[in-house]
């Protein structure tokens, strides 16, 4: 082995460190679980297979069982983001806004067992990494590689140890970092202890979120969870999880299935997002597809908004223009009409916020099972006219990261909603609802799951040649690291 004369290095985890006052926000910590919540994620399959198909007659019962028995192959932990919405004939939904390989959520999750202090940490490891390790092609150790998060990263690190009863590397792996304490050899992932040697991982658990594919590279020996082929496929890639969505929607709409997202317009060129916001009836969403954390999404209702996007400088081509749910008196106009936000009930100052549902799942091998939940609002209440000089963001974005000004990342945890005893009520939503989001974050997952397998070609290598055809940006391109 090696030596590497540096500072950056791995630190170890040994079995029975995890605290648990480490890994969850004091307000979730302290948390007792709406009994309603509990019930959710204790619903037997077969259960929500009878009253999803009671609720929606012209759905297929059995396609529905075969998807939600699905075992992904590359996509297997996923959160999606879904806003409750309705229509000004009443008719509510869950809409997809997007889903996320590298989704957050445990530190703030209540317990749904106080006798498990492990919480739903456990519940992903045990469930689908540790049976994700099985014929693996290389020898050695378990890493945990991060670039944010370091509550949720260590807690799982803390987890994975306890689970698999042996140290595990944990180690940041950051973008921009010049000399990283993590590597690729032929395939094969490795980590620099503090003595300064080389320690190769058979199997790394990822929560690596800022353009993941500038180096982890897609054909890889060491066993990782998830592989950065499912953030190119969608997880990562608001562009490609698009078509996704599209090609699977022809699929099971047959069976009278269906994924919900705002109407999307892709590949749309910086020159031509004038136009289609003009034709949204001067509301819509811009995103850059390969952002996170509420990073490059521009909600746009006014000129100065638009005008203010189209001066912004970008690294990409590419762009997505949705349409933008806001409130009945100002939400996109598009085919199927408009949708506004349910919102929160309205507080003692008669005040509505937009809130939004994060719901976490992984495969296992009985299919996909939810993990946790939870809600986020927003900073500003929403109003039925935009008064002058309010951002609409500020009434409709609800992301909790932000950005410190040294260039770490922070959570505004005064917008974060519980799914406990006080905080579930100001919701509105019921055990339908709540299925309803399981069901699309499930649909979503198994899209991207199944494009990330056309990705693939039967000797396991990537299909650069269709993904361009899929996602002709240059800039995306000359960043991903193949080997």
């Amino acid at each position: 082995m090696t030596n590497i004369k540096t500072s950056k290095t791995a630190a170890i985890i040994q079995p029975n460190e995890f605290e648990a006052h480490q890994h969850w926000y004091p307000k979730a910590l302290n948390a007792t679980i709406h009994p309603m919540i509990n019930f959710f994620l204790n619903l037997e399959k077969e259960r929500i297979i009878t009253r999803y198909c009671h609720m929606h007659p012209t759905v297929d019962a059995e396609k529905l069982r075969e998807i939600l028995s699905y075992k992904a192959k590359y996509f297997r932990w996923a959160g999606a983001d879904l806003l409750n919405v309705t229509s000004a004939g009443g008719k509510r939904q869950m809409v997809v806004i997007e889903n996320n390989s590298c989704p957050s959520g445990q530190k703030s999750m209540p317990l749904v067992d106080d006798n498990q202090e492990q919480g739903s940490y456990r519940l992903l490891i045990e469930r689908t990494f540790k049976p994700s390790l099985k014929n693996l092609k290389v020898r050695g150790a378990l890493a945990v590689v991060y670039d944010k998060n370091p509550m949720e990263t260590s807690g799982y690190a803390s987890v994975i140890a306890d689970v698999m009863n042996e140290p595990v590397y944990y180690v940041p792996f950051y973008k921009d970092d010049d000399d990283p304490p993590v590597w690729f050899e032929q395939g094969i992932m490795y980590v620099r202890d503090e003595a300064g040697q080389a320690i190769p991982i058979r199997a790394a658990f990822r929560y690596v979120t800022q353009k993941p594919w500038n180096r982890l590279p897609l054909h890889c020996k060491t066993r990782i969870l998830n592989p950065v082929l499912a953030c190119l496929a969608g997880g990562r890639n608001k562009m490609v999880a698009a078509k996704a969505y599209d090609i699977f929607d022809a699929e099971i709409r047959p069976f009278g299935l269906k994924i919900n997202i705002p109407e999307t317009i892709w590949d749309v060129q910086k020159n031509e997002v004038p136009l289609w916001v003009k034709k949204m009836g001067g509301h819509a969403v811009v995103k850059v597809p390969y952002s996170n954390a509420g990073q490059g999404v521009f909600t746009i209702v006014t000129e100065k908004e638009l005008d203010k996007f189209m001066a912004t400088e970008f690294d990409y081509d590419l762009f997505i223009v949705q349409s933008l749910i806001g409130n009945s008196n100002w939400s996109s106009i598009t085919q199927a009409g408009k949708l506004y936000h349910v919102g929160t009930i309205p507080n003692q100052k008669n005040q509505t916020f937009v809130a939004d549902i994060r719901m976490m799942v992984s495969s296992t091998p009985n299919g996909i099972r939810p993990l946790c939940t939870y809600a986020r609002r927003a900073g500003k209440p929403l109003k039925n006219e935009i008064p002058d000089g309010t951002e609409s963001w500020d009434m409709l974005g609800t992301n909790l990261s932000f950005r410190n000004p040294d260039g770490s990342w922070g959570s505004d945890t005064n917008r974060l909603i519980l799914m406990d005893r006080r905080d579930f009520n100001r919701l509105g939503i019921g055990l339908d609802d709540l299925i309803e989001a399981y069901i699309q974050t499930v649909l979503s997952m198994v899209a991207i799951d199944k494009m990330a397998m056309t990705l693939m070609n039967k000797q396991g290598k990537f299909r650069m040649r269709l993904f361009k055809s899929l996602n002709n940006d240059p800039s995306l391109i000359g960043e991903i690291k193949l080997d």
